[in-house]
């Protein structure tokens, strides 16, 4: 038989003989629709040892829609990256593929950084 921990946050011991521990990681972000989102695309290349990537910004919404767009825009340009803190990066100088398929997919953006 195994243990299942409990994983409390700051909570180390309690003197009051009812009470209950809440956990607040159940807040659920509802993702916004396409036509709502207003995402930012700007080249970076800050601590990136000189190499390019393309950041789309701004979005907001679980993590789970970030990944799949992020997903989504990294294999229609066949690149690589990551999505992660409602940003996703993609490696490589790919603003205007990006651009394209934002569009196409509906998403309200802004080029932005020179």
């Amino acid at each position: 038989m195994t243990k299942k921990k409990q994983k409390f946050s700051g909570i180390v011991f309690s003197t009051n003989p009812d009470f209950e521990y809440q956990d607040n990681d159940d807040e659920v972000v509802e993702t916004l629709e396409p036509g709502q989102q207003d995402l930012r695309i700007s080249l970076d290349k800050k601590q990136r040892k000189g190499k390019k990537v393309t950041l789309i910004s701004g979005f907001i919404g679980s993590d789970d829609d970030l990944a799949d767009l992020g997903k989504t825009l990294k294999t229609k340009c066949g690149v690589g990256g990551t999505a992660k803190e409602g940003d996703i990066l993609i490696q490589g100088d790919v603003r205007e593929k990006i651009k394209a398929l934002l569009t196409q997919m509906g998403y309200k953006f802004k080029m932005s950084g020179g």
